[in-house]
């Protein structure tokens, strides 16, 4: 086996997500192991991992699996250095535009929902500390 590919157990490490969970973006057509070993073990590469870490940074955000696969098809035409019109090139960054906003745009309600439970956590801990004495 090349130094190359890694089995799934390395690349879960290495991700931070589970067997089960890569094995389901395997299934889902999002992340497609680059090679099989002899016995039939999946093996991965670097750009395997990769997508796997845009996928796992996705999740968090609300986005579907049909949009991570959009956006990953978007990615992976602009990184293919394949021949694209301008008009090809231009649709295909506005996609990934559209992208980021969206998730700037969850990024800052996760910011106002962590700021309320700070805030009540905060409120907690003020209950539970002892009443100055008199």
């Amino acid at each position: 086996m090349s130094s190359e590919h890694m089995q799934i157990g390395e690349v879960a490490a290495r991700t931070g997500l589970s067997l089960r969970t890569i094995r389901h973006y395997d299934q889902a057509g999002l992340v497609t192991p680059s090679a099989r070993s002899q016995g039939g073990f999946r093996l991965y590469t670097e750009g395997d991992v990769a997508r796997l870490t845009v996928i796992r940074r996705m999740k968090p955000l609300g986005f579907t699996l049909d949009q991570m696969r959009d956006l990953l098809e978007a990615t992976d035409r602009l990184d293919a250095g394949e021949v694209l019109t301008a008009s090809e090139r231009e649709a295909l960054t506005e996609r990934i535009r559209g992208y980021e906003q969206e998730a700037a745009e969850q990024v800052e309600k996760l910011r106002a929902q962590l700021a309320r439970a700070e805030e009540f956590a905060a409120t907690l801990r003020e209950r539970l500390s002892p009443a100055p004495s008199p």
